[in-house]
C-alpha cells in the first residue's frame, strides 16, 4: 500500500502529526508497537502521573487542608486500589480517544514494530512475528523516549522502579528513595509523600529542578521540605543492596568523599529520559545521529531524503507539547504549507502542589548572556483569590529587556501555575512587553491578577504590594 506519509509512533507528536496531515488531504498511516495509542505520555507518563498527582492532592487536602475552611472530617482512609482504578480509567479514556480520532480522520493504523527498511519503505513486524512492508513518499520518526537507567542498578519495576513502576505500587512504601530531583522525581515523590511515604530525594547537583529559575527552585525546595520531602543535594547513588529488611542505598558526595547508607523500601530511578531509536534501521540507512538523537536540519528533515523526525527523538526539550507542535509543523510542511515552531516560547510545568511553570529565559541565562533586564516580582500572599483559597505560597516573576521592555521570561510558583503561564506564552509569541501585559484587564478576584501585578512591578508600580 502506498501512502503520502507514514508516522512511526503514536505518542503526542506522532498521532497529532498524522491527524494534521490527514486534515490537509494526505493519505496517512501510523505504526505503533504498543497495544494502545498515545505513547509514553498517555500510557505511562503525563496522563497517569497527573491522575495520581490530583488524587493524592485530594487525599492530602482531606487530611490537612479542610479544617481551615470550616469543613471538619475524620482522618481520611486511603483506598489505593480505587485510586489506581481512577488512574487506569483516565488512561483508557485518553488512549481510546486517540484511536477514535485516527479512525475519524481515515488514518490506517498498523500494530507492530516499525523499521525503515529503505527510504520510502517501512517494515512492520507484528507480535506474532509476521511482517509486512508499507510504502510511502515520506516517513516521520516519532518514537519518543524511555526512562534512562543507571549502570549496575537493575530495575525490577517492583521495588527498584522507573517512573513506570512508580505509577503502580501495590502499597505505599514506608520509605521511598528517589534518585534525581528533576521534574519526574519531585512529581512522583510528592505523590507518595502525600500518601504517607517518607520520601528522600538524592540529587547529583546542588539544587533541584535543573533548568528552572534558581530563585523559583530554592523557594520550591523549601515548600516541598515543609511537605515532608527530604533532599540530599550534591550526592550520587553508588549502589543498592537488597537486605532482609529492605534496601540499603549507598550514597556519597558528587565531588567525592565518605559513603553513607540510607534505608529504603523502594527506590525510584528518575535520572531523565533517553531517545528511543533502537531497531528502527537508522544506522543501516546512514541517518545522522548525535548523542542518541536523530539529527535534523531545516523542516525537520534528516540527511536521508523523505525521512523526518520530531519529538523526544530529536534536539530540544523532551516535552509532549513540543512534540505536538513539531508534528503539526512537519505535517504542514509536507502539505506545502509553512509550519514552524518557536522554541523560545515552549512552557515547562511541574504538576505538584503548588505547581511550577515557566517560559522563556531564567535570570541565570540572562546573566550568563550579558543581557540587561528588569525584574518584576509579586507574591501570591498579596493576592485576594489566593488568600480565599488558602493557596498563598509562591510568587510570579517576570523578566523584561531593560531597553525595550519585551518580556524575556516568566516564572510562576503557585496554585494553577500551569494554567496561568498560558497568557505569558501568548504575550511572548507576539513579542509583547511587560507594559502590554500590565495594561490588560484581568478579572477580579483571580490568581492571574498576580501575573499582571508582576508585570506592573517590572516598572516598580505594583498596586497591591
Amino acid at each position: 500500500m502506498a501512502y503520502d506519509l507514514i508516522v512511526i509512533g503514536t505518542g503526542p507528536g506522532g498521532y497529532i502529526c498524522a491527524i494534521r496531515a490527514a486534515q490537509l488531504g494526505l493519505k496517512v498511516a501510523v505504526v505503533e508497537k504498543r497495544k494502545t495509542h498515545g505513547g509514553t505520555c498517555l500510557n505511562i507518563g503525563c496522563i497517569p502521573s497527573k491522575a495520581l498527582l490530583h488524587a493524592s492532592e485530594k487525599f492530602a487536602e482531606a487530611a490537612h487542608g479542610l479544617a481551615g475552611f470550616g469543613v471538619l472530617t475524620g482522618p481520611p482512609k486511603l483506598d489505593l486500589a480505587a485510586m489506581m482504578k481512577h488512574k487506569d480509567e483516565t488512561v483508557a479514556a485518553n488512549v481510546n480517544g486517540v484511536g477514535f480520532l485516527l479512525k475519524k480522520n481515515k488514518i490506517d493504523a498498523f500494530r507492530g514494530h516499525g523499521r525503515i527498511a529503505a527510504p520510502g519503505v517501512v517494515e512492520v513486524t507484528a507480535e506474532d512475528g509476521s511482517s509486512q512492508r508499507l510504502e510511502s513518499k515520506n516517513i516521520v520518526i516519532a518514537t519518543g523516549s524511555e526512562a534512562a537507567a543507571l549502570p549496575d542498578i537493575a530495575n525490577d519495576e517492583r521495588i527498584i522502579v522507573s517512573s513506570t513502576g512508580a505509577l503502580s505500587f501495590e502499597k505505599v512504601p514506608k520509605k521511598l528513595l528517589v534518585i534525581g530531583a528533576g521534574i519526574i522525581g519531585v512529581e512522583l515523590g510528592s505523590v507518595w509523600a502525600r500518601l504517607g511515604a517518607e520520601v528522600t530525594a538524592v540529587e547529583f547537583l546542588d539544587r533541584i529542578l535543573p533548568g528552572a529559575d534558581g530563585e523559583i527552585a530554592t523557594q520550591f525546595q523549601r515548600i516541598l521540605e515543609k511537605q515532608g520531602v527530604v533532599f540530599r543535594l550534591g550526592h550520587k547513588v553508588t549502589g543498592i543492596e537488597k537486605t532482609p529488611s529492605g534496601l540499603g542505598v549507598s550514597i556519597m558526595p558528587s565531588a567525592g568523599g565518605e559513603t553513607s547508607v540510607l534505608a529504603a523500601d523502594a527506590v525510584l530511578v528518575a535520572v531523565g529520559r533517553r531517545p528511543f531509536t533502537e531497531g528502527l534501521g537508522l544506522k543501516e540507512l546512514g541517518i545522522a545521529m548525535e548523542g542518541g538523537r536523530v539529527v535534523i536540519g531545516k523542516n525537520f528533515a534528516t540527511n536521508i531524503a523523505g525521512i523526518y523526525a520530531i519529538g523526544d527523538a530529536v534536539r530540544g526539550p523532551m516535552l509532549a507539547h513540543k512534540a505536538e507542535d513539531e508534528g503539526i509543523a512537519v505535517a504542514e510542511i509536507l502539505a506545502g504549507q509553512h509550519g514552524q515552531v518557536n522554541y523560545d516560547v515552549i512552557p515547562s510545568v511541574v504538576y505538584t502542589m503548588p505547581e511550577v511553570a515557566w517560559v522563556g529565559a531564567t535570570e541565570e541565562e540572562l546573566q550568563a548572556g550579558g543581557v540587561a533586564y528588569k525584574k518584576g516580582r509579586f507574591p501570591f500572599s498579596a493576592n485576594g483569590r489566593a488568600r480565599a483559597m488558602r493557596r498563598t505560597e509562591g510568587f510570579v516573576k517576570i523578566l523584561a529587556d531593560a531597553a525595550t521592555d519585551e518580556v524575556l521570561g516568566v516564572h510562576i510558583l503557585g496554585a494553577d501555575a500551569g494554567e496561568q503561564i498560558a497568557e505569558s506564552c501568548v504575550l511572548m509569541e507576539f513579542g509583547g512587553s511587560a507594559e502590554d501585559l500590565a495594561r490588560i484587564c484581568h478579572a477580579h478576584p483571580t490568581l492571574s491578577e498576580a501575573v499582571r501585578e508582576a508585570a506592573l512591578a517590572v516598572d516598580k508600580r505594583a498596586i497591591h504590594m
